[in-house]
């Protein structure tokens, strides 16, 4: 609507003020409308002012009884408007009201204005002492409204009525006379002087009528004891009430009271007994009868029928664990009885009687539970000392323990004691309490925490037991010191090896924990070889080399590794470590004299009547390297020279084959290639010319040509033989030695580990062999050329290997199984002393 038209709060205002707003109005709607002046808009505006004017003065005002026919003439619009009769149905007068129904029409003919609908005052206005209708009369062309209210007269068309047919009212015989008793007041539903104005009571000699009035529909009336009631004698009294309004003719409507007398209750129920007592077991089944109560009532009737009820005091109800029988007073369990929360219940119980005004009597019932051994014990511990040091003394306590038992008497006696093999025991403080204390030595190493299992059972029957296991942790001590693994360490280095290479790494362990196993490594010997050979990392135990090892220079040495942890006091072990450097074929070998290596030409004479086997030259070589990477062999490499000459490979001795012929060369230039067993192999070369000469008296050699001296024993004869002596002497106390620690050997290591042996080889050629370890010794005596070579391996490495020299100046190579882990120092003592003999013994033999 408001897109439509636009009318100000102001224009409605004076238009509420207007007694006569008619010209107005239509003025004010076409200055509004302008030129939109459309008839449906105008009636919506209409419509919209109608409800904004409800509470404004009407133009007329009539007046109608309700319930008149249809019809019924209210009144002369045309006259009392001032309007023209033949315009009426021109103009098209219409009747509106707010109301549903449309209950007053006008007559276009004549104008008069009548009753359309039946009006029923009371359903209009219910309760409303004024009523009345407001309608509005609508004119169009122009525009025009009026406001008509329609008053609706009452007229008593209703009786006054109860809302209850019977009053039922209970006095008691003991009632005194004045007492007044308030009765029901009826409904009219019509008003004014229609309505209640005043009552009746029917004639009796007991009860009076006092109507009080304060003002219109407020007239009530209280009935009036004036005599004394005898219930023996008339124990109901029966009356009419009347109420009638005040219409023409009036109505009335009536109301039967009965009045019932009530016998007095003079007397109270009395229990059988003032206390009763009975026992129950504890747990007992629901619904098991305790006992049955029993009261007695003197009155008769109601008054002397019983009703048996529980008296609630304080805060605890007895109707959550019994329940009683109101009728037969019967009282049975109703919840869990629990001795351990209530060993017993006093329980208030009320007898009243049914009676009007009832009275009651009370009780006590005493409930005594009776236990049973329905518990079983309960250990706490309310101090636990955790965790315990393992080298706590005996005695020291660990933890309090106590033993609880609901139950009473032997059902709540316990005993305590300990399960298991445990090194602690209970110790008895007082009663219930106990104390777990240590009785054996505690070991963290062997056992760093202890399920101790508790036991406590009581003396109920049958008896019930419970057990709680209590984890004692028990804390370290730094009572253990580093351990190695081994008491002397053996570690192999390569010669040569990086500077700064982890040559090993120590590791030692210690039971304890924590800090107290937290180690670090040092070195004991703090001499400038070691210190300048090995450090160690304090954390991880790395030996570390600080040069690179020489294994000409040295071979061995030995320092001592300290493992220190971090306890207080700290505690240390040591260990030797035993370093042998290994040998690497970093030499090759040397061509002693008279002969020179490869670049010059040495000359060697052979008689043509030579025989297979003659020997024309012996090369000699040394290697700086040892073992195998020190053991030489000989080749010839001139494939020209194969056919006629051979070389020994071990010993070195060239020889011939077969007898010269003719066809033979006078000049046969060989290549000698001498190589060791080292991988890679190093070699030398040395050239030499066989030259061929008709007689043996042109063999010139510087050998041959050394004039023979007599042998004289001199100083040195005396020196040899007191060195030879000195050196067997050291032989055979290492043999001894050596037998008396294989003595106390089993069966078994005696087969791993044979005597040493010295052989003896056809071609001269003597090897000393162990089970790891080999010394060969080439030797020859069919000619002055004759030389000693010692191979001596005192320090093998772990894959060692065993090589014999047959006749034919070949040698076989046997693998053999480490066995480091069996290599004593006294072994290595024998077996250098067993080399040394053998070396020194030759070499004396070699000199001589």
């Amino acid at each position: 609507m408001a897109g439509l038209f636009t009318v100000s709060i102001t224009d409605f205002l004076v238009l509420k003020h207007m007694p006569l707003f008619s010209v107005g109005f239509i003025n004010l709607v076409q200055a509004a409308m302008g030129r939109r002046r459309q008839r449906e808009r105008v009636w919506i505006l209409c419509v919209a002012l109608l409800c904004l004017f409800d509470w404004s003065a009407a133009q007329i005002s009539y007046s109608v009884s309700e319930e008149v026919d249809k019809g019924t003439f209210v009144g002369n619009l045309a006259k009392d408007l001032n309007l023209n009769v033949q315009e009426l149905e021109s103009r098209g007068l219409r009747i509106v009201s707010g109301q549903s129904k449309r209950y007053f029409e006008a007559n276009l003919k004549t104008g008069i204005l009548y009753v359309n609908e039946r009006i029923d005052r009371e359903e209009l206005c219910p309760n409303m002492v004024k009523c009345s209708l407001n309608i509005q009369a609508i004119l169009s062309h122009p525009m025009l409204l009026h406001r008509i209210e329609v008053n609706i007269i009452d007229i008593n068309d209703n009786a006054p009525s109860f809302l209850e047919k019977i009053h039922h009212l209970n006095v008691t015989e003991l009632a005194s006379p004045g007492e007044r008793y308030l009765l029901p007041i009826p409904n009219d539903a019509d008003t004014g002087s229609n309505s209640v104005n005043s009552y009746k009571l029917s004639p009796n000699e007991h009860f009076s009528l006092d109507v009080q009035s304060g003002g219109e529909q407020s007239v009530s009336a209280e009935l009036v004891l004036q005599k004394a009631l005898d219930r023996e004698k008339q124990p109901v009294i029966q009356l009419t009430l009347t109420a009638v309004d005040g219409g023409k003719p009036p109505r009335s409507g009536t109301l039967q009271i009965i009045v019932n007398v009530i016998d007095v209750n003079d007397n109270s129920p009395i229990f059988s007994r003032p206390l009763y007592k009975v026992r129950v077991h504890e747990n007992a089944h629901f619904g098991t009868a305790v006992l049955t109560l029993f009261a007695t009532d003197l009155d008769e009737g109601v008054n002397s029928k019983i009703v048996y009820s529980f008296f609630k005091r304080g805060n605890w109800d007895p109707s959550i664990m019994f329940s009683i029988n109101s009728d037969t007073g019967e009282l049975t369990i109703k919840g869990n009885l629990d001795y351990e929360e209530s060993p017993s219940y006093e329980i208030r119980v009320q007898a009243t009687d049914q009676g009007h005004s009832r009275r009651s009597t009370h009780g006590k019932v005493l409930v005594e539970v009776i236990d049973v051994n329905d518990n079983s014990p309960e250990i706490s511990v309310t101090s636990l000392m955790s965790p315990v040091k393992e080298d706590a003394e005996i005695g020291t306590v660990v933890a309090l323990v106590t033993v609880t038992d609901k139950d009473s008497s032997k059902n709540g006696i316990t005993n305590c004691k300990l399960t298991g093999s445990v090194p602690f025991k209970l110790k008895s403080n007082y009663k219930n309490y106990y104390s777990l204390v240590v009785d054996g030595p505690l070991d963290r190493e062997s056992a760093s925490q202890y399920n101790v299992t508790i036991t406590a059972t009581d003396e109920g029957t049958p008896p019930l037991s419970s057990t709680s296991v209590i984890t004692v942790h028990v804390s370290d001590v730094n009572d253990n010191a580093p351990r190695f693994s081994e008491p002397v360490i053996h570690v192999y280095v390569k010669e040569n090896s990086p500077v700064g290479d982890v040559i090993y790494t120590i590791y030692a362990f210690d039971t304890d924990s924590d800090e107290n196993a937290k180690m670090t490594y040092s070195l004991l010997d703090k001499s400038v070889s070691i210190s300048s050979s090995v450090n160690i990392n304090s954390d991880t135990g790395d030996i570390i080399s600080l040069q690179s090892f020489n294994y000409e220079e040295i071979k061995t040495f030995q320092f001592k590794v300290q493992a220190t942890d971090s306890g207080a006091p700290p505690l240390s072990s040591n260990v030797t470590v035993n370093v042998f450097i290994l040998d690497e074929n970093d030499n090759s070998p040397g061509i002693l004299a008279p002969y020179s290596e490869h670049g010059s030409v040495n000359a060697e004479n052979v008689p043509y009547s030579a025989e297979a086997g003659y020997f024309v030259a012996k090369i000699r070589a040394v290697d700086a390297d040892s073992g195998y990477n020190a053991l030489l062999s000989y080749h010839i490499s001139e494939p020209k020279g194969i056919n006629l000459f051979r070389i020994g490979t071990s010993s070195g001795e060239l020889r011939t084959k077969r007898r010269m012929s003719d066809n033979d060369l006078k000049t046969h230039p060989l290549l000698v290639l001498v190589s060791d067993n080292g991988e890679p192999s190093l070699s030398a070369t040395v050239s030499i010319d066989v030259v061929v000469v008709e007689s043996t008296g042109e063999i010139q050699t510087q050998f041959r040509n050394v004039p023979r001296k007599e042998e004289n024993f001199s100083d040195l004869n005396l020196y040899l033989l007191i060195a030879i002596s000195s050196v067997s002497v050291i032989f055979l106390l290492s043999l001894i030695s050596l037998i008396a620690v294989k003595c106390h050997r089993t069966e078994d290591s005696f087969r791993r580990y044979s005597a040493p042996m010295i052989t003896t080889h056809p071609d001269g050629s003597w090897s000393y062999s162990k089970s790891t370890q080999q010394y060969d010794v080439c030797f020859s005596s069919d000619t002055l050329k004759s030389d000693v070579v010692v191979f001596p391996a005192p320090y093998p490495p772990a894959d060692a290997e065993l090589i014999s020299i047959n006749g034919n100046d070949t040698f076989n190579r046997t693998q053999t199984l480490p066995n480091k882990e069996e290599v004593r120092v006294i072994h290595k003592w024998a077996d250098l002393s067993i080399a040394s003999y053998l070396y020194y013994s030759f070499e004396l033999l070699a000199v001589k």
